[in-house]
């Protein structure tokens, strides 16, 4: 891999991780239009980290102040005051984001009959020669939008007094649920097994369904990925232990930086795009992204070709 082809996948993964798009669909087209596959797992996992670094350069101040309430509620819990009816807003998130997690622990299930776990389904798909999943994943991703919007939609606002003590009018809930959490874990399990199904858009689509605010849900979208890239990059690295390192050390540098800058951008393009009601750029973007993909599909289905490199199917 060249530096060039590091930078289009870190441009790919940083853009795509956090725009409600899909980051693993996107990656699974440029690698098929290219003709490049990417079979270096550390430098996954090295896109992943770039991107990492994006959400906590645009959320270090949450991050912070769940940190600190995560010890404050160690120290309420050792002592015996903790009283779920009495958290504050910070602890609240906190618990939420934890229950929010707990559905990942549905990837390691075993498939009958298969000797792989769900999580694997991911990895097969995801180097599959063919375009069916991505295109229908895609369309998802896309119907998901739209409903999340036409919830949103009819969703009565409300008045709302902010900490600084602004008054605005808020459609949807601010404070998340035990339930609301679940799902929304649930439909995060669902975006790590299929390529084309956006974590970002398919979570943030899941909150609008369930009556949450707009900017609420994008946050607890974004911050419940701060764990799951994490723990992604862990079990990804049990794989890489004791395997050589076949890409350069230029070409790590540029692929993290890029889906860096990029990731970080993302984050501030999708939060303005929220907050102006123009998440239907992505529902359409999607919707023709996922009928273009699987036209091309049925293509090379009947050539036996990749439409792009001409390599057989």
């Amino acid at each position: 891999m060249t530096i060039w082809e590091a930078i289009i996948q870190g441009i790919v993964q940083g853009a795509t991780e956090f725009l409600p798009v899909s980051s693993s669909g996107h990656l699974s087209l440029s690698q098929h239009i290219l003709g490049v596959q990417l079979d270096s797992l550390l430098f996954d996992i090295l896109l992943h980290l770039g991107t990492l670094f994006a959400v906590l350069a645009v959320y270090y101040k949450l991050v912070w102040r769940l940190i600190k309430a995560f010890f404050s509620l160690l120290d309420d819990l050792v002592h015996g005051q903790f009283k779920w009816k009495q958290m504050d807003y910070d602890r609240r998130l906190l618990m939420m984001l934890i229950i929010g997690l707990l559905p990942l622990f549905l990837l390691f299930l075993p498939i009958p009959g298969t000797g792989m776990k769900l999580k694997d389904v991911s990895e097969l798909w995801a180097k599959d020669t063919t375009l069916w999943i991505e295109g229908f994943a895609f369309l998802m991703t896309s119907a998901m939008l739209f409903l999340g919007i036409r919830a949103t939609k009819r969703t009565k606002p409300h008045r709302h007094v902010s900490r600084d003590g602004k008054v605005s009018q808020l459609k949807g809930r601010r404070k998340l649920c035990t339930v609301d959490a679940i799902c929304i874990g649930v439909t995060q399990c669902a975006a790590a097994v299929l390529p084309g199904l956006s974590r970002s858009g398919s979570t943030l689509a899941t909150g609008l369904m369930r009556g949450v605010n707009q900017q609420t849900a994008l946050d607890y979208s974004f911050v419940l990925g701060i764990p799951s890239i994490l723990a992604a990059a862990v079990l990804t690295v049990t794989d890489v232990v004791g395997q050589p390192i076949d890409i350069g050390v230029g070409v790590m540098i540029a692929g993290v930086l890029t889906a860096a800058i990029v990731g970080f951008l993302a984050i501030k393009l999708l939060k303005w795009i929220v907050t102006t009601n123009k998440l239907q750029i992505f529902a359409y973007y999607t919707l023709v992204l996922g009928i273009v993909t699987l036209i091309v599909a049925a293509v090379e289905a009947i050539s036996g070709h990749n439409l792009f490199s001409g390599t057989p199917i």
